[in-house]
């Protein structure tokens, strides 16, 4: 049952990909900017927006870099969106574009982060 996995427990890259492109736009940069900021490809960063390529740490280090935020911003945004702090999301549909993404704090996410362990 793969779609309803996808709609109750979402991929994390999913989750992540969604904070950086909610975050790109609120900033009002297009993918080419970010990704060369960050040193990475635009259509690889299209992909990791859009939950399809699994990043390396390195590399989402260095998109957050680009977007000046903090890793801990970043894993606390993706927290808070798989938490449901932030409202309901809807990964059946994800991602539909900026207008679907819920408003994501930026810098002042006051949330723990939990790790989670299996």
């Amino acid at each position: 049952m793969p779609d309803q996995r996808t709609a109750l427990d979402p991929l994390w890259r999913t989750v992540v990909g969604a904070v950086l492109r909610d975050e790109r736009h609120r900033q009002g940069r297009t993918l080419r900017h970010v990704a060369d900021a960050a040193g990475v490809s635009v259509p690889y960063l299209s992909e990791v927006e859009r939950g399809r390529k699994e990043a390396s740490s390195e590399i989402l280090a260095a998109v957050a870099g680009a977007l000046e935020l903090r890793l801990v911003d970043l894993l606390g945004r993706a927290h808070a969106l798989l938490a449901g702090a932030l409202g309901t999301l809807d990964l059946t549909t994800w991602p539909a574009g900026p207008a679907a993404a819920p408003h994501l704090p930026r810098n002042d996410y006051r949330a723990s982060v939990t790790l989670l362990a299996a």
